[in-house]
């Protein structure tokens, strides 16, 4: 039941991008742009899946690249993209049990956490750039989105229903900007605030401190000050980064008042990310505006966000504004994660996917 609540742990990405220093001034000047744009995906050659084993448990998506994958119901599949980045979904939320009855919900651990393919374990080579265009290439927004079309051919849609869920709803969006043709409906809850760096609104990382118990603020900031020295960052490996995203995640848990898990003893117990939370920061940069691709969204879209959410509604808001035709909806007494049955929230979707 907790683990699930994972799944939004995405929105902390508001402020960890702008943290990415120590690495030099030249590498500085690479951290400035994006190393990912919208509309680059579209003319690769290397989206169609490999032939599939009868039987096998995860999709192959690329040669060595595994997704592990679980559904619930049945009926025409929704594709759930689960946030963080890098927590995966292991119960179905509670309010889309509802909808069972006509569709089948499809979730599944992105690249690079849960017990999908983890391609990199740590680095070798002390060459910074090399390592940087690596990682990004692997692992991030590009990777993740290019997956996304990938699984749309294994289930045989011409045009897919996605439920995008915190940084989840961003790569969502960032799917329908780039394949606009392939997106019949688009449901977006609490997507995550980085559709442009730098931003001026209130950070999450402040918003948690502040709602956190003073002893626990002091131990708060010694794991963001751990997890944002991105100097030390490829003298890192896999399990180490996992669990000091999993760390971070457990304050985050606690300001929403929420119970975090207990952290697991075994390192391959930990369904968390490691490289692929710091491929997203690459694909990002320092400094992005993702607004104008949402333009060209043209999916039937809902935006829901919790009225009892941490994170202010503005951010729904946007999304709202930015994609043609967008409907929104504040889901009463619902937070960042929208457990429970959510009456409202489900009848909303039913009526939507009719």
């Amino acid at each position: 039941m907790i683990k699930k609540l994972l799944i939004a742990f995405g929105v902390f990405a508001l402020v960890a991008v702008i943290a990415i220093v120590g690495l030099g001034w030249w590498a500085y000047r690479v951290f400035t742009g994006p190393m990912y744009e919208p509309g680059a995906l579209a003319s690769l050659r290397t989206l169609q899946p490999p032939a599939q084993e009868a039987g096998d448990p995860a999709w192959v998506v690329q040669p060595g690249i595994r997704l592990y994958h679980f559904s619930s119901g049945s009926g025409r599949p929704i594709l759930f993209v689960h946030g963080g980045p890098g927590f995966p979904v292991r119960e179905p939320m509670p309010w889309l049990e509802t909808i069972n009855g006509s569709h089948r919900v499809v979730f599944y651990d992105q690249r690079g956490c849960g017990t999908s393919t983890r391609p990199i374990d740590r680095f070798e080579s002390e060459n910074a750039y090399a390592n940087m265009q690596r990682l990004e290439s692997a692992l991030g927004l590009g990777a993740q989105v290019a997956d996304i079309e990938r699984i749309r051919r294994l289930l045989g849609e011409e045009r897919l229903i996605i439920v995008g869920h915190s940084f989840g709803g961003f790569l969502a969006a960032l799917y329908a900007a780039e394949f606009p043709e392939r997106v019949e409906k688009l449901i977006l809850l609490a997507p995550a605030n980085v559709l442009v760096m730098p931003t001026d609104d209130a950070d999450l990382f402040t918003l948690v401190r502040d709602r956190l118990p003073p002893d626990e603020a002091v131990q708060f900031d010694g794991v963001l000050d751990e997890y944002l020295d991105f100097g030390a960052l490829f003298e890192r490996d896999e399990a180490g980064l996992a669990r000091l995203n999993l760390r971070l995640g457990v304050f985050i848990l606690r300001a929403m008042d929420h119970d975090p898990p207990p952290m697991p003893d075994d390192d391959d117990a930990i369904d968390a990310g490691g490289w692929m939370v710091q491929a997203m920061y690459l694909s990002m940069g320092r400094r992005h505006d993702y607004t104008e691709a949402l333009g060209r969204i043209t999916a039937d879209t809902l935006v829901a966000h919790g009225a009892d959410d941490l994170v202010p509604a503005e951010t729904s808001v946007r999304y709202t504004q930015l994609i043609d035709d967008a409907e929104m909806l504040i889901v009463p007494g619902a937070d960042h994660f929208f457990t429970g049955d959510q009456p409202e929230l489900a009848a909303r979707v039913s009526a939507f996917l009719e």
